[in-house]
């Protein structure tokens, strides 16, 4: 793709690597947390009533885009966006083992320049991905684009918790037991040093909140899940 930058191509390849072993990993260090949190977040995308237009970008291996289309109405589609041609190998191959194919189609991009019209989706998610775009404003001013009027986007992020004593515990996890697992797992120690590291530089959430309200979202909220380790943010169009 033209047009990327050093931080967008090093993503693309980190997480070519790790495409293989990214589902097993997540799940393991995440203690499965992260199926709860995909869930829960899931009322604030779906309309069981209507079928939708739903964006997944950074959809990975397809987690949240296979939660999404399985509970949201018959005729509702899911259009999962990644960088990683290697973790839409695997979602590709899982929507196809679940007979999903009517409802999630999958393509490679950068949301920083997305080919969809104006006004395209109902709903736009990312889940676990904000932290790593090189461009954060230019992404969510693209994806404000292709919303339609009283679209709404979600994301899920990991976060720091605001507990001193669960901060602390929780740094030892991320920065030494993560990627020691993680490394040993998939043989990529640099890329799970990568993924903790990127988590304690996202901006806390009063700073990602104005970020998200000065790039022109509505109603922008926020919600915090399991002691602070995962955080929702809701904006509207």
């Amino acid at each position: 793709m033209d047009m990327e930058g050093p931080k967008t191509e090093k993503i693309e390849s980190l997480f070519d690597s790790i495409a293989g072993d990214y589902d097993k990993l997540n799940h393991l260090l995440s203690l499965d947390i992260d199926r709860t949190w995909r869930r829960r977040a899931l009322k604030w995308i779906i309309e069981k009533d209507r079928p939708q237009q739903i964006l997944d970008i950074a959809c990975g291996t397809g987690d949240f885009s296979i939660a999404i289309a399985r509970k949201a109405a018959p005729e509702t589609k899911v259009t999962g966006l990644d960088l990683s041609e290697g973790m839409l190998k695997v979602m590709d191959e899982k929507v196809a083992a679940l007979g999903l194919q009517d409802k999630i189609s999958a393509e490679q991009g950068n949301s920083e320049r997305m080919r969809f019209e104006d006004g395209t989706f109902d709903r736009v998610t990312i889940a676990f991905g904000i932290r790593n775009f090189e461009h954060r404003e230019t992404a969510l001013k693209e994806i404000l684009r292709v919303l339609k009027p009283g679209g709404r986007l979600v994301i899920l992020e990991l976060s720091v918790p605001a507990n001193p004593v669960i901060r602390w515990c929780y740094n030892l996890y991320f920065t030494k037991i993560l990627p020691l697992i993680g490394g040993k797992i998939s043989g990529d120690k640099a890329a799970y040093s990568y993924l903790p590291a990127s988590v304690l530089k996202f901006p806390p959430k009063e700073e990602w909140m104005a970020t998200m309200a000065g790039c022109g979202y509505k109603n922008v909220k926020h919600k915090a899940f399991t002691l602070g380790i995962c955080r929702m943010y809701t904006g509207e169009k």
